[in-house]
């Protein structure tokens, strides 16, 4: 076992001991009939757990897909969901999906470049041209790049990616092009990647907590911030600044990963699964542009404030691919560059 392997080893028990005491159940003690998934008559319980709220696409549209789709099969499985963070916050639940104590889990990209660093790039600026191109990089053998990677890394499972919709800039004044970042402090998540974005746009980043981030606006210890529509909408955003910038500068990249269960499962029951987390791929995809197009509508009509349609994303993505070229390396370079390899 190499330094680096023994380093997240040890991190990963650390965190798992908080994350055990916050699950409510696991495969191991919610089975009716054993965990192979062979025995006539057996139906096996595996929790599916995510941060988000029960009206966001992430769940309606993907856990409850592949729930439902899952408990439908007739293939001895049962899928329980515990969302918006009942079983541990996202470091958390990595832990528990890693130890087994935790089945299925929803994962950012950068939430899981905590323990295995490549898989973060996934979140990189206009590293995705949009969700088609996602989508068509997951299904290519460039993918492997990075799934079986993570798999070998981690034990753990990647059963597919959807796109929960870009992120566009707020601000109290109008961002068409890098140039008008300058001089703005401008909130972004504190994970690594994203702080390489800000670098990479030319933004000046201000680490704010998500819970914080109305308050900072509203004070004034930011002037703008980063997130995807419907993010900004929960955050009643509108209130506190004057215009949203159309940049659809990063993919917000959820995968949906699966512990040592997995290898426990039959053929059918992988299969089974398998599949539902491909309808349900295709159900947030949607459900995420229909929810957009919607709010945006409001937002062109409403008059609350001023939707920026002429941001000159060729700039940005142009300043962005030359500075992530740059100090991007070793495998975390590989998967940028099997990224854009697929781009049309």
């Amino acid at each position: 076992m190499n330094a680096r392997r023994t380093q997240r080893t040890m991190w990963l028990a650390l965190v798992a001991a908080p994350a055990m005491m916050l699950v409510a159940c696991s495969s191991a003690g919610d089975t009716t009939g054993g965990s192979d998934g062979g025995d006539a008559g057996a139906t096996q319980k595996l929790t599916l757990a995510h941060s988000y709220n029960e009206d966001q696409p992430q769940h309606r549209c993907g856990a409850q897909v592949i729930a439902d789709e899952v408990n439908a099969a007739g293939v001895g499985l049962e899928i329980e969901i515990f969302p918006s963070s009942q079983l541990g916050g996202d470091a958390d639940r990595i832990a528990s999906v890693a130890s087994g104590d935790i089945d299925i889990d929803i994962q950012g990209a950068s939430a899981l470049g905590a323990v295995y660093e490549p898989i973060s790039v996934l979140d990189a600026a206009y590293a995705f041209d949009d969700s088609d191109h996602l989508a068509r990089f997951m299904a290519s053998d460039a993918s492997d790049t990075v799934t079986e990677a993570f798999e070998a890394e981690t034990g753990v499972h990647a059963l597919g990616a959807w796109s929960a919709g870009a992120r566009q800039f707020t601000a109290n004044t109008p961002i068409r092009t890098p140039e008008d970042l300058q001089g703005l402090r401008m909130r972004f998540p504190g994970s690594p990647q994203f702080l390489m974005n800000a670098k990479a746009l030319g933004a000046e980043a201000t680490e704010v907590a998500y819970e914080e981030l109305y308050l900072a606006l509203q004070q004034g210890t930011v002037d703008g911030q980063e997130n995807p529509i419907t993010n900004i909408v929960a955050s009643n955003l509108k209130e506190v600044q004057d215009y949203v910038s159309m940049s659809s500068h990063q993919l917000n990249t959820n995968l949906v990963i699966v512990g040592s269960v997995w290898n426990e499962l039959s053929d059918e029951q992988q299969e089974a699964l398998s599949a539902a987390t491909e309808k349900a791929v295709t159900e947030v995809t949607s459900c995420v542009a229909e929810d957009e197009e919607t709010i945006l509508d409001e937002w062109r009509t409403g008059g609350d404030w001023e939707v920026i349609e002429d941001v000159d994303r060729d700039a940005f993505s142009e300043k962005a691919e030359e500075y992530l070229s740059g100090v991007l390396t070793g495998d975390s370079l590989t998967v940028y560059e099997a990224i854009r390899s697929t781009s049309e």
